[in-house]
């Protein structure tokens, strides 16, 4: 499976989408801070399984349709940073896909994650990215779950790595940097975790419009079945579902 994350940068990158997908063959894009109103339904090869409608910039995943088939959707909102409260509304921050591949005859998990930005303490941080890993597992206990996206965790991932170990996931980085608007901030800001999946390669591709360059990750399942530790949930997580079936 080939999947790629990217961050528009408010949507600016868009054009450069259906490049992207046809020259890498992806099987699944996720996008952060896209215009979801101005999204096309088909994309490529790909089909939209569904975007964020409540953020001033929102997220979405595509799908092949020839190789994958939409079962669930969950649209998540995690703790809220000031930027969230302040510039209303952002507070969507997970979307996350179940998919049945056609080939294998198995579900997995594919999702799309915005971190709270810089303004924001990494301990928040690390609580959404807790939570979104557990709140995860709710689309299928046990299945393979891959989370890509703009973690907005520049420094200190040693340690946010061992975190996210301690849920039973792993933490990938890619293999240069993907991010380079201001000076003192570069560095790996896109990355993925993952649980049941084998991780081939995590690359970074060339810099488009955005700020930001995506992603690509090229992953399998695992033969063997892994299941995430349960984790308890802060009272606090302020957690919203917004759950679509798909047919």
């Amino acid at each position: 499976m080939r999947v790629i994350s990217y961050n528009l940068r408010k949507h600016r990158a868009a054009s450069e989408l259906a490049h992207l997908v046809d020259r890498h063959a992806v099987d699944v894009l996720c996008l952060q801070e896209a215009d979801t109103k101005d999204l096309p339904e088909q994309l490529g090869g790909l089909h939209l399984a569904e975007s964020t409608q409540r953020n001033r910039l929102g997220l979405a995943v595509y799908f092949r349709e020839n190789t994958l088939r939409p079962v669930e959707v969950r649209a998540l909102a995690l703790k809220k940073s000031l930027h969230d409260h302040v510039l209303k509304p952002a507070e969507e921050r997970l979307l996350g896909v179940r998919l049945h591949d056609i080939d294998l005859n198995r579900d997995v998990i594919v999702a799309s994650f915005h971190a709270a930005p810089l303004t924001a303490l990494n301990s928040l941080r690390r609580h959404q990215i807790r939570t979104a890993l557990t709140e995860l597992q709710q689309l299928g206990p046990g299945l393979p779950a891959l989370m890509v996206g703009d973690y907005n965790y520049p420094v200190f991932k040693e340690a946010l790595g061992q975190k996210v170990r301690e849920q039973g996931y792993e933490l990938n980085l890619s293999d240069a940097r993907t991010y380079t608007r201001y000076r003192f901030f570069k560095g790996h800001y896109d990355f993925a975790t993952s649980i049941g999946f084998e991780i081939d390669r995590v690359r970074t591709l060339p810099q488009g419009l955005s700020d930001h360059l995506p992603i690509l990750v090229e992953a399998h399942p695992s033969p063997v079945k892994r299941t995430a530790p349960s984790e308890s949930v802060d009272l606090d997580a302020d957690i919203e579902y917004e759950e679509i079936a798909t047919p």
